[in-house]
């Protein structure tokens, strides 16, 4: 077990995992008008088991348990250039994970400055 595992617990993992996600559904959005453009996501908790499972292992082993997890989203209507991006869903899970990753974000600040006031005799 490293150090970041005993202090953060999976928590570190999640931020790295909810950051991923966050940047591929942008990237959903951003490309909801090209045609051709498959629609991808990561099943989360797919991928932080791996992650979870991996203790004591880099960030980039974090990024290849999201590759691991990383899917092509149906869509239940494709548009006729073949973009399978739909915007509301995409725009919906965009917010779930942004409020986790603050939600997550927020655990891991009072984890460190708990820490930090122990340090400091507090």
């Amino acid at each position: 077990m490293s150090l970041e595992d005993g202090l953060f617990g999976i928590h570190g993992k999640a931020l790295a995992l909810r950051s991923q996600r966050l940047s591929l559904l942008a990237s959903n959005i951003a490309n909801a008008s090209t045609p051709g453009y498959k629609a991808r996501d990561i099943d989360f908790d797919a991928a932080l088991k791996e992650a979870t499972t991996q203790a004591g292992k880099s960030a980039a082993d974090v990024s290849k348990a999201a590759d691991d997890s990383m899917g092509y989203r149906v869509p239940l209507q494709p548009s006729l250039d073949g973009n399978t991006v739909e915007l509301s869903t995409e725009q919906t899970l965009f917010a779930e994970n942004a409020v986790k990753y603050r939600t997550t974000l927020s655990f891991l600040e009072g984890r460190i400055n708990t820490i930090t006031r122990a340090l400091k005799g507090e």
